[in-house]
């Protein structure tokens, strides 16, 4: 493998499109928007506590320094624009997506409700009742855990595989990662098709900020909670407050 510049900068440019193009078509759904109207009213009261307000501040700023190092210095080995058939970018983003859940599915359930990081990651169960701003109220040291794990899916892939992942297949990737685990914390009301779906993946997540000693630790899929023996039902609240 090679240092391609050029496909990290198109992974760049095609994570920012595809970020700009989703948060525009997601909301002109008027119920996700209105969904985005509540979690917001709830966001600005929990950042008027500075404390609360600093600890996110913290997170974005580390998850901030980790992308750039990562895209500059390791991304540009293990992606490349080779063309390939639809289904190996198919396979490919499935597998980075499911080797990352792996690995903070295990790292979520024995670390940070293990001894070792406990302390660390009750910061983040301080929010029983979260919404949006809630997916950035996170310990920088469990920031850099959970971002460094799927980070290094991507070369983790790559190096299986034998080849470079396509630069696009990375940036879908990427895009479900961040999208899906900001969704986790979402409050929503949606008991009804076609979004009683939403409302099954944050009740899902909700359920874990419980108590710390819920289960559902795995962040994408409930597959390894199902496989694992620690799934548990989605819990859901009738006000974002």
């Amino acid at each position: 493998m090679t240092y391609d510049w050029i496909a990290a900068l198109v992974f760049v440019g095609s994570l920012v499109a595809l970020m700009k193009f989703f948060h525009w078509a997601v909301f002109k759904i008027p119920a996700l928007e209105e969904q985005r109207r509540l979690n917001h009213e709830q966001d600005g009261r929990k950042l008027e506590d500075p404390e609360f307000k600093s600890w996110c501040e913290a997170s974005m700023k580390t998850g901030t320094y980790m992308n750039l190092a990562f895209y500059a210095v390791v991304l540009p080995w293990c992606v490349s624009l080779d063309s390939r058939p639809l289904w190996r970018h198919v396979v490919d983003i499935a597998a980075i997506l499911l080797v990352f859940d792996f690995m903070y599915y295990w790292t979520h359930r024995s670390l940070f409700h293990g001894k070792a990081l406990l302390k660390v990651h009750s910061l983040h169960h301080r929010a029983r009742k979260p919404t949006f701003i809630d997916a950035y109220y996170v310990h920088p040291l469990e920031t850099a855990i959970g971002l460094g794990l799927f980070l290094f899916s991507i070369p983790i892939v790559a190096w299986a595989g034998g080849a470079p992942v396509h630069a696009f297949s990375a940036a879908i990737a990427t895009l479900v990662f961040t999208e899906h685990n900001t969704i986790n914390h979402v409050y929503t009301n949606l008991p009804y098709q076609p979004y009683k779906w939403l409302n099954y993946v944050t009740g899902v997540h909700a359920a874990h900020h419980v108590n710390m000693k819920q289960g559902n630790y795995a962040t994408l899929t409930m597959l390894y909670d199902w496989v694992f023996g620690t799934y548990e039902k989605p819990v859901h609240r009738p006000s974002a407050g």
